[in-house]
């Protein structure tokens, strides 16, 4: 894939550009539970099947924050994410998904459960 690709999976440096964009902001965030700045490789499958690669923005037990080129539309979707050993599958219900910088969009969503492989 050629760095042109719209549905390439963003790069880090694309991450932390747009945590730059966006800011640290000083609001406070009435959430019940710590959320984990987490950007590890992760691609979104939708009910659709389509493949959407992605990082990994942050983390919660409750859900996940999502980076991506191309816009997923709101729903069920199947999250997969890869440590050195296995890969972890998750039923995720997506509930946002908005445009940010450089083309790229931002997602959210509550873990519904963990798939077995």
């Amino acid at each position: 894939m050629s760095a042109a690709d719209p549905w390439s999976r963003p790069t880090l440096d694309d991450l932390r550009q747009v945590l730059e964009s966006i800011g640290k902001s000083d609001t406070v965030h009435d959430r019940a539970a710590e959320r984990l700045e987490l950007s590890v490789p992760a691609e979104v499958v939708t009910s659709r099947g389509s493949n959407v690669p992605a990082m990994t923005r942050e983390i919660s037990r409750f859900g996940i924050g999502l980076l991506h080129r191309g816009s997923v539309s709101p729903g069920d979707v199947t999250v997969k994410m890869a440590s050195d050993t296995r890969e972890y599958k998750y039923l995720v219900r997506l509930e946002w998904c908005t445009p940010c910088d450089n083309g790229m969009f931002m997602s959210g969503g509550r873990f519904l459960g963990k798939l077995d492989e």
